[in-house]
């Protein structure tokens, strides 16, 4: 007997609460700074904690809503990142899928507060609540806050170097 795949209204079953996943840390830089490493995605290689990226091509700087880049994955297949939120200095929120595709579900989310001089809150959000793809389930499933935490530390150590 072969086992079936699971379908969409797997996606029913999770408690919408266990979709979103956030996780936040102080930096000791300019919001100005810390956004330019986000919105520049030959960077963010540099600290992507889920060590899911291989590079960016450069001039991709993010700049509106409409706007998309696309980074190439460690398994070397091209996503396309669109921008969904935007607000400059202060957040930046993109949806991957398919080069040309249609977003897979998934936004990143990233949020920077100035919080005294030269220094920032920032937040880092993982929102599956649109996912519907029961193959890119265990992968949503698997990016946690420790995964958040990490991309976060990342980018503190380059924003305040």
């Amino acid at each position: 007997m072969t086992e079936q795949a699971p379908d969409a209204s797997v996606f029913d079953s999770i408690d919408p609460a266990l979709k979103v996943v956030s996780a936040e840390l102080d930096v000791a830089a300019p919001a100005a700074a810390v956004f330019e490493l986000i919105a520049d995605p030959a960077r963010q290689p540099e600290w992507d904690g889920n060590d899911n990226l291989g590079s960016a091509v450069d001039d991709q700087r993010v700049r509106g809503i409409g706007d998309s880049f696309v980074t190439t994955l460690t398994k070397g297949v091209d996503r396309e990142n669109r921008i969904v939120d935007f607000a400059e200095g202060r957040l930046i929120a993109w949806k991957p899928s398919e080069v040309g595709g249609e977003p897979f579900g998934q936004k990143w989310v990233w949020e920077i507060e100035p919080s005294g001089e030269g220094a920032c809150l920032v937040r880092h959000t993982y929102d599956w609540t649109e996912l519907r793809d029961p193959q890119r389930l265990p992968r949503a499933q698997s990016t946690t806050v420790s995964n958040l935490l990490a991309s976060l530390k990342r980018l503190k150590q380059l924003a305040e170097s």
